[in-house]
């Protein structure tokens, strides 16, 4: 659907076609739009993760805003979560197919955030 702004003949504007529910760009974004989603993503690509290395590969994040977003994308499919058997228990998260889905798009908007003016890149 193409939302628009029609004019008719008398200067009044009206939205034809508009948006009654959230679009699709509004549906992924808030699938992956968290903050850390996607670093956590992009970072898991390579293979699994331990937490704790996990939590220091993505600087700038409490550990327990790690483990809400880890929980969070392990309900949408996009992560995998495995305890294994040892001593200490170690848990290790990877990255699934349908999370994969999710790469080309992370990597062409890092792509873009790096290609941004100096004075937009310093923005935090």
């Amino acid at each position: 659907m193409r939302a628009r702004v029609e004019q008719d003949d008398k200067g009044r504007r009206r939205v034809s076609e508009a948006c009654l529910e959230p679009c699709s760009i509004e549906r992924g974004m808030r699938i992956i739009g968290g903050k850390w989603t996607g670093s956590i993503l992009w970072h898991l690509k390579d293979g699994p993760v331990r937490f704790n290395d996990l939590a220091r590969m993505v600087g700038g994040a409490s550990k327990k805003m790690i483990t809400e977003r880890l929980r969070q994308l392990e309900a949408q499919g996009l992560v995998s979560r495995s305890v294994l058997d040892t001593s200490p228990v170690t848990v290790h998260y990877e990255i699934t197919e349908f999370g994969r889905t999710a790469l080309g798009f992370l990597n062409e908007l890092r792509k873009w955030t790096e290609s941004l003016p100096t004075e937009l890149q310093e923005n935090r």
